[in-house]
């Protein structure tokens, strides 16, 4: 008889949307067998497991947004009373993205949508100080995911990276 191993990290451990994904594949091909109960709610419980990969992009999404949105404040506006805060926020909704983030979320999020509802969140909350927006930010992201989601990811890079795309605005990536 085989033993099961446990020391190696499942599918799930490693990536649980692709598991989703492999799991609710799985449960379609056996809900499409006539030979087995159909008390089963076969969409219901499919649907159910798809959740879960949605649920883990929806939460990377919502951190990169947030990160995005406080790294654009800071840069248009460094001297606001209130961006003491955004330094360190960045770096925690930075953790919290990459922590969560596998590698095929990287083909489902909508990179570009991203940077530009970020942006618009970042004006509309810069706006309720007075403040404005950077002008001439790119209308797609200029990061690249691997640079998002990297290690290396610091806030002194990116803003570095910002502005050099706001003086060569055709040399990004």
């Amino acid at each position: 008889m085989d033993e099961i191993r446990t020391d190696q990290p499942s599918l799930y451990d490693e990536d649980v949307v692709a598991w989703a994904e492999q799991q609710a594949a799985a449960l379609r091909a056996l809900g499409a067998r006539p030979d087995l109960s159909n008390a089963l709610d076969w969409d219901n419980v499919i649907e159910e497991f798809e959740s879960v990969g949605l649920s883990e992009i929806r939460a990377v999404e919502s951190a990169l947004r947030a990160m995005l949105v406080n790294l654009l404040k800071y840069f248009s506006t460094p001297t606001a009373q209130s961006m003491r805060s955004w330094p360190a926020e960045i770096v925690a909704f930075h953790a919290t993205s990459s922590r969560r983030y596998t590698p095929s979320m990287r083909q489902r999020i909508r990179w570009n949508g991203l940077w530009r509802d970020a942006a618009k969140l970042a004006a509309a909350e810069l706006a309720v100080w007075g403040k404005l927006l950077a002008v001439g930010l790119p209308d797609e992201n200029p990061f690249t995911p691997e640079e998002l989601m990297g290690e290396d990811f610091t806030l002194h890079w990116a803003l570095l990276r910002l502005a050099s795309i706001l003086q060569n605005p055709n040399d990004h990536h």
